[in-house]
């Protein structure tokens, strides 16, 4: 699938070609490398909040998230409990989902016990591909291999596609299509 012109006269992957929040994500942030744990933490977190659900309701609800995850500090989210959990479970501004509540919970602890081992950064940069996946995939080999460790090293809710997109999210490898604005300029 190619890219969209939008009213602006600029080339974006087709997914981005209306104006608002979508598309700012597209150009300022999707497929751009972060660096530190809470910046990926937080793309696990909101890849997996995503599954199922569209990205424009996780956008919309991205200050909530980063606001009840405590801006995804993996110590302070890794030592919420039970009544953390209802907390979250009642507030109207996320997601409220117990299964990936519980996962993003799982996951920071996770997150923390990964640190000895390099960290979560590391671990998921070691996964990145030789070569760009084709623009219409939804996994690669490396997402599958990704996920299978991240579930061995006790992560939740992070399958071989939400794998797949946390990749495209870091700029694992340039996820836009050929002719977006966006190609290459990572």
């Amino acid at each position: 699938m190619g890219p969209v012109i939008g009213e602006d006269g600029i080339a974006r992957c087709a997914w981005a070609g209306g104006p608002g929040p979508i598309r700012d994500y597209h150009d300022e942030e999707w497929g751009r490398p972060v660096t530190g744990e809470s910046a990926y933490f937080e793309r696990m977190t909101l890849e997996a909040f995503q599954s199922g659900l569209s990205w424009a309701t996780i956008l919309a609800k991205r200050d909530a998230f980063r606001e009840v995850f405590a801006g995804f500090d993996a110590d302070v989210v890794a030592a919420y409990d039970d009544a953390d959990v209802e907390r979250l479970m009642a507030d109207t501004r996320i997601v409220r989902n117990r299964s990936k509540i519980l996962a993003t919970l799982q996951n920071a602890r996770a997150t923390v016990a990964l640190r000895d081992d390099g960290g979560l950064e590391q671990l998921i940069l070691g996964f990145t591909p030789e070569a760009t996946p084709a623009a219409d995939a939804t996994t690669s080999a490396e997402s599958v291999a990704l996920a299978r460790e991240l579930k061995r090293r006790g992560f939740a809710f992070v399958g071989p596609t939400t794998a797949f997109a946390l990749m495209q999210a870091l700029g694992l490898f340039d996820p836009h299509v050929p002719g977006c604005h966006r190609q290459g300029a990572a």
